[in-house]
């Protein structure tokens, strides 16, 4: 996507936690490998809970087999994303209404742990950028020409 005005995801103080239709997914995948970024797919339809949630996480991330599969191990592995090769990462959760209609309070956890994730990143002037598809509150991400 280097046409101008495109969507533009190394810059890391755009970094933060997006809603967004799913059907944006494959673009944003892509304005992110174009970046260097690394990409997370999980699809979380019929994510019931937090112990489901942080295996999906865990696939997702290609967590080591030793993951706590806890809030505070999601919040470590997330500040400290090594493993993963590219300049910084993207996360496209999809189905996050799923998490959001069968566990609320899970998914307001998630939200924070993503949103202060960010914040961390953007403090090491990395980017990181969560996308959620909840279609009823998408949200649009900065362009940069």
């Amino acid at each position: 996507m280097s046409a101008e005005g495109a969507l533009d995801l190394t810059q890391a103080h755009d970094g933060g936690v997006y809603f967004v239709d799913a059907a944006d997914f494959d673009a944003l995948a892509a304005a992110a490998e174009e970046g260097n970024l690394y990409v997370c797919r999980a699809d979380l339809a019929g994510c019931h809970d937090k112990s489901d949630l942080l295996r999906r996480m865990a696939m997702a991330l290609k967590l080591p087999a030793g993951f706590g599969h806890n809030w505070d191990a999601l919040v470590d592995s997330l500040r400290d994303l090594g493993w993963l090769h590219g300049i910084g990462h993207a996360l496209l959760l999809d189905h996050a209404s799923d998490l959001r209609q069968a566990a609320a309070k899970d998914f307001d956890t998630l939200l924070g742990i993503l949103h202060e994730s960010a914040s961390f990143a953007i403090d090491q002037n990395r980017p990181f950028f969560a996308f959620l598809s909840l279609p009823e509150h998408p949200i649009s991400l900065p362009t940069h020409r």
